[in-house]
């Protein structure tokens, strides 16, 4: 006869259902009853799960924003001349009747080619309509034949003629009225109005009235121009003035002759119904149509087909396009790829370092939800064994289990996405699906699958899992060794292959590889000590130490859960850690590079002497703590000298017989002479660890000069004294010592000497020193000294380092990454803490009946926890420092640290370093609070009192 089943909560045999009685109607009440016995711990464990779905939802959808700011910032930052499109056609050939030609120079022929212009772009490239402009040029320059317009070197300047749309909404008169074509203008017209900048004609001296003829290359005059209004431009740094400058500000051009010689270069603008006129220079005019690319909605994801479309509107199918439009002879040319290049391979480089914070939170966070499940399977083990032992199926216990975390973990899940959705607006909606997705099927499984493999077979009672006295099967030794080869291979493949390529992803996962390893051998190592100490402790007249040490070998041997987790969590912390350190004095090296001191203070390309009361005003500024004078010579030369010692070979060579080419080129190369007074420059040097020196090298040895060098002028000038000829006067110098760098010209080569023995020793920079220099102070005082004084900071140029959403957003979530280890390390230390608190408070309650003190019950809780948090502190520091120590080779902070990496050579090579803070502190963060929680916990149980914890009949 077949028993029927018993109610585990009542005692009860179960009534068979009717057939108004479905069997799936008994998991609601199953669900409801679970919740209602446990609120507290379905509410943090959906805490839990929020938290959790939220990060890992939110975290690429941070990375989408600010890659696209990025984008946006990197194309709008550029300049417009480097990202215009400008599509170009030559004059009509000559071929064509003479009206037709002047008809397509006409403002409604190029109008109706800008607006098919504008319709054919392929997406994403879009033009930004205000700043875009289209009209006609001269693509050779015409020549000013006026007596009246400067002339520098006696050469006259150079105009460059457009007709260009849309001039009334993009400038404000401030003089006369803006030009107009009077009548119909063909290219007989030798006479047009024109419109020049402020900026122009201040430099010209021009003002309305002014008429300017101008020549063409045979010099006879090939047009004349009035002016009839001075303009101001509305936004000069707008594509439509920066796309072609000449237009907007005159410049001097430097001819090719020796001596160089300067001529002004400047541009006019014309009426558009005016452009026919060009057809009769001989100035080689052109159409043209400069589009601006528009920024707004464009995406991270747009930048790959961005490239592509760009690519192919130059050279492919778009060219062809634009050719049915404005000719078969148009050209476009753009800098927008170079742009969108130096963006992609920025991106790459910061990716590749944000992927490594990814992995370790990711796994982290994943390890502290199956520790989750598996505190709850321990806690209900007497109960599902229960279940198990009177008929229950895996099928239907997991099924039930499932329900009840689906409860809880879904809709956690979906708060913890939505969050994430308003946190961050702009960014892609499947990648936070995605992450919110794996966290709920991650906390839905968890519990279940927990519970079917620890009651795969009805027990009677719980089996001793002694980590002592554990002795793990052959499957899970043959598993964790191939966990370990696998671990160890990546990680060889990854120290032979870099960074790049298909090394990526062995970077990302490094830091939890080696977690692994480490986790794997620290269990198996963990047991050994707890023996050797037992030993010893066992002997000892107090029971504490014996106790406790027997008390963490009892402990479960499922131990490695926990201990992954917290050394992933310590790893991704430290490696996060030595990464903002890593930037932070990158960035200040970089600053130090561009100034060499806290303050610099010149003239104009250090050319000339300081005014005699600027070093003490300086020096009486808030906060400058010490001033540093020198005279900076970047013009300085070798003096003829016909017999000189080799440098390499230390024999005499004749320099006029035996010289070459090649070493004539290298002698004529500039110096930059540096004049130092000794004491303060040394102490300067030293403080700033730019090339220090002791002073008394450069003192002065019978008329030569004793001088610190750079290794490329020591190669160049030998040990000999050489004869050095500059401004400041002719000096004879020998090579004493050799600097990589120094504090007055840290990004070039130098020849540094005693100021007093040259010539002219007025100085021409100030190095200021301050911990707290105060800008505005500073540049105050510099003005009343002179009021052509540059005044740089260190400061200003450590912050201008860090302008790039890229930086910044990654420097975010390294942040990010660093506080939300630290959160998961604590939440698996106290969820392993938790797993085993019934058991030590029971045991605690025995030993008190015994005689135990609360003080005693304090240190035995403390000392039975302090093993496995010192084994966790010692295990996350020796895996992050093994980590950064790993991956430092292959990955180069220089794109994160600053903005502009390819510009600052001094600082490209910026690799990671250990941290000591990074790693010390989350380490002992975690052995505070294991005793932390220990002494909670001691405390909590002497409060409720034994007789709560001794029930009768209770087995614990």
């Amino acid at each position: 006869m077949t028993r029927r089943p018993v109610d585990v909560r009542t005692g009860r045999t179960e009534r068979r259902p009717g057939r108004a009685e479905r069997p799936g109607h008994a998991v609601a009440p199953w669900v409801r009853t679970r919740l209602r016995t446990a609120p507290g711990a379905a509410v943090a464990f959906g805490v839990l799960v929020l938290i959790t779905a939220f990060l890992m939802a939110v975290l690429p959808r941070a990375v989408d924003a600010y890659e696209s700011e990025g984008l946006r910032q990197d194309i709008g930052g550029a300049p417009p001349g480097a990202t215009v499109l400008g599509l170009s056609a030559p004059q009509p050939g000559l071929e064509i009747p003479r009206s037709a030609r002047e008809e397509a120079m006409r403002p409604a022929a190029l109008s109706a080619v800008h607006r098919k212009v504008l319709a054919s772009l392929p997406a994403p490239v879009r033009a930004d309509a205000a700043e875009s402009a289209y009209g006609v040029r001269t693509s050779e320059a015409l020549t000013g034949t006026d007596t009246w317009l400067p002339r520098p070197d006696g050469i006259g300047p150079r105009f460059t003629l457009a007709a260009q749309s849309e001039l009334a909404a993009h400038a404000a008169v401030r003089g006369g009225r803006l030009p107009a074509a009077g009548g119909r203008v063909t290219a007989e017209t030798k006479e047009v109005e024109a419109a020049a900048t402020t900026a122009t004609a201040r430099v010209m001296r021009l003002r309305v009235g002014s008429v300017i003829r101008l020549s063409g290359p045979t010099g006879s005059t090939a047009l004349s121009v009035r002016i009839t209004g001075i303009v101001e431009p509305r936004r000069p740094q707008g594509s439509y003035w920066s796309a072609e400058p000449v237009l907007r500000t005159p410049g001097l051009a430097v001819l090719p002759s020796a001596p160089p010689q300067y001529r002004w270069e400047a541009g006019l603008l014309l009426a558009p119904g005016a452009a026919p006129a060009l057809l009769g220079t001989q100035a080689m005019p052109e159409r043209y149509w400069r589009l601006a690319p528009d920024t707004t909605g464009l995406a991270a994801q747009d930048t790959p087909a961005l490239l592509r479309e760009v690519t192919s509107l130059e050279s492919g199918p778009g060219l062809l396009r634009m050719r049915e439009i404005a000719g078969g002879t148009a050209v476009l040319s753009t800098g927008l790829e170079t742009v969108l290049g130096s963006h992609l391979a920025a991106r790459a480089a910061i990716t590749r370092i944000v992927t490594v914070a990814a992995f370790g939170i990711g796994a982290v966070a994943a390890v502290v939800l199956a520790m989750a499940g598996a505190l709850v399977a321990a806690r209900r083990a007497g109960e599902l064994a229960l279940l198990r032992s009177r008929g229950g199926s895996l099928r239907g216990i997991g099924g039930r289990l499932l329900a009840e975390t689906a409860v809880i973990a879904l809709p956690a899940a979906g708060a913890g996405l939505l969050l994430a959705l308003l946190a961050v607006g702009e960014a892609r909606l499947l990648p936070a699906v995605w992450g919110a997705s794996g966290v709920a099927l991650l906390a839905c499984a968890a519990l279940p699958v927990r519970a079917v493999l620890l009651h795969r077979r009805p027990r009677a009672h719980d089996d001793r899992d002694d980590l002592v006295r554990a002795r793990p099967g052959r499957r899970r030794t043959v598993a964790e060794l191939t966990l370990l080869a696998l671990a160890v291979a990546s990680v060889v493949a990854l120290r032979r292959r870099g960074a790049s390529g298909s090394g990526d992803l062995l970077v990302s996962a490094a830091p939890v590889l080696v977690s692994l390893i480490a986790a794997l051998v620290l269990v198996r190592l963990y047991p050994l000590p707890l023996r050797w100490a037992a030993r010893p402790a066992a002997r000892l007249r107090g029971a504490i130490g014996f106790l406790s040490l027997a008390r963490a070998g009892r402990s479960s041997a499922t131990g490695a859960l926990p201990l992954l987790a917290l050394l992933i969590a310590l790893t991704t912390a430290a490696f996060g850690g030595s990464v903002l350190a890593g930037v932070a004095d990158a960035r200040d090296r970089a600053a130090l590079l561009a100034v060499g001191a806290d303050a610099r203070v010149s003239t104009a390309g250090e050319a000339t002497a300081l005014p005699a009361d600027a070093e003490r005003a300086v020096r009486n500024t808030a906060g400058v703590e010490e001033v540093t004078a020198v005279r900076i010579e970047w013009t300085a030369e070798l003096a003829p000298d016909t017999n000189r010692t080799d440098a390499h070979t230390g024999t005499d060579t004749d320099t006029d017989a035996g010289t070459d080419a090649g070493a004539g080129a290298d002698e004529r190369k500039p110096l930059t002479l540096i004049g130092v007074e000794p004491g303060s420059y040394s102490r300067l040097a030293r403080r700033l660890d730019l090339g220090a020196f002791p002073a008394g090298i450069l003192k002065d040895t019978g008329g030569v000069l004793n001088a610190v060098a750079s290794p490329g002028v020591a190669a160049r000038l030998g040990t000999a004294p050489r004869r050095i000829a500059s401004p400041a006067g002719e000096i004879t110098v020998r090579i004493t010592a050799v600097r990589p760098r120094t504090p007055a010209a840290p990004r070039s080569e130098f020849l540094l000497v005693d100021r007093a023995g040259l010539e002219h020793t007025g100085p021409t920079t100030l190095l200021a020193t301050g911990e707290a220099l105060d800008a505005r102070a500073l540049r105050a005082a510099a003005l009343g000294a002179g009021p052509e004084l540059d005044v740089r900071l260190r400061s200003e140029e450590r912050a201008a380092l860090t302008g790039s959403p890229l930086q910044s957003g990654a420097e975010r979530i390294y942040a990010a990454a660093v506080a939300a280890g630290a959160a998961y390390a604590v939440i698996a230390l106290v969820l392993s803490l938790l797993q085993s608190a019934p058991e030590r408070s029971t045991l605690l309650a025995r030993l008190r009946t015994m005689g135990l003190t609360r003080r005693q019950g304090r240190q035995l809780l403390g000392l039975e926890a302090l093993p496995q948090a010192l084994l966790a502190a010692g295990g996350g520091v020796l895996v992050g420092w093994a980590t950064i120590r790993l991956l430092a080779p292959g990955i180069d902070l220089a794109r994160l640290a600053v903005a502009a990496a390819p510009a600052l050579a001094p600082v490209q090579d910026v690799s990671l370093r250990t941290d000591m803070w990074s790693l010390a502190l989350p380490a002992a963060g975690v052995v505070v609070l294991a005793g932390a929680v220990a002494a909670g916990q001691a405390w909590w149980a002497g409060r409720r009192g034994s007789i709560t914890e001794l029930r009768a009949g209770d087995t614990r």
